[in-house]
């Protein structure tokens, strides 16, 4: 996770977007999660979280940036995973005095590309540096888990295989020579609606797909043919206007086009600008 250090007290973390190369829900917990296999890639499109110790004791304050481009109406108030992060970490370390953030959004919400668990991992990640506090990343993963399934992986590398519920991460090296086209619908999909529509039970489970050694774009994007997301099941079947959305992006030359997450956002994996 890439940040810059403005201050003693104030720095700015960059927050990634992720897409789903693919994703398989295999069945339901006892917990009440998923178990899941998937295969998540950071792309280039990034929310910026500006964090700032103040005096103000046992204050938290964050608010939306004048410079974001989406989330107008994202609430800035206890139930934003950003403050959550913070009141977790204030918590187990008893954090003095206060924080300010500005989060500057540009990641489509309810979308299917991780924003708000990115944006909780920039806000661990942040006071982790700013409080000194000298976790590893494995222990900011932990943290993060607590919070959110999809949190741990924003600690590493930017491409894993992912199974668990989002806790078992292993590490890849795939191609990266690829361009990525994302289209996000006006309409978001809350991640709890969509796994709800699945109806997986505690037992309907399936082989997992396992991701093979690719060596170019080609073959990984052959590779990625015998695979699926899911949740498309529940999208495409529902709204033709992810149908439409894939045949356009094959249409335009993509060599595979698919839903990410839970949606909504498809992608288009393009050899160029």
């Amino acid at each position: 996770m890439l940040y810059k250090r403005v201050s003693a007290n104030e720095l700015v973390v960059g927050a990634p977007a992720k897409i789903n190369l693919f994703l398989q829900v295999l069945n339901r917990r006892e917990d009440g999660y998923h178990n899941i296999n998937s295969a998540f890639q950071a792309v280039s499109l990034f929310d910026r979280l500006r964090m700032c110790r103040t005096g103000r004791s046992d204050e938290f304050l964050l608010r939306l940036s004048d410079r974001s481009t989406v989330g107008a109406d994202l609430p800035c108030d206890d139930s934003n995973l950003v403050l959550k992060a913070c009141r977790l970490l204030r918590a187990r370390y008893d954090l003095p005095g206060g924080i300010a953030i500005e989060l500057e959004k540009h990641i489509p919400v309810a979308a299917g590309l991780g924003g708000g668990s990115s944006d909780a991992a920039a806000s661990l990640y942040a006071a982790n540096v700013l409080y000194d506090l000298g976790l590893s990343r494995p222990e900011l993963a932990s943290l993060g888990l607590e919070l959110g399934s999809d949190i741990p992986f924003f600690f590493g590398t930017g491409m894993a295989l992912v199974g668990g519920r989002g806790e078992q991460i292993i590490e890849t090296q795939f191609p990266l020579d690829y361009w990525v086209v994302l289209v996000t619908p006006a309409t978001g999909v809350a991640t709890g609606a969509a796994y709800a529509q699945l109806r997986r039970g505690l037992t309907n489970s399936k082989h997992p797909f396992s991701l093979p050694r690719c060596e170019t774009v080609g073959e990984l994007v052959e590779a990625l043919q015998f695979s699926e997301n899911d949740f498309e099941e529940v999208h495409l079947l529902s709204s033709t206007g992810h149908q439409r959305i894939k045949d356009g992006l094959l249409e335009c030359g993509a060599r595979l086009a698919r839903m990410s997450g839970s949606g909504s956002t498809v992608f288009g994996i393009f050899d160029s600008p």
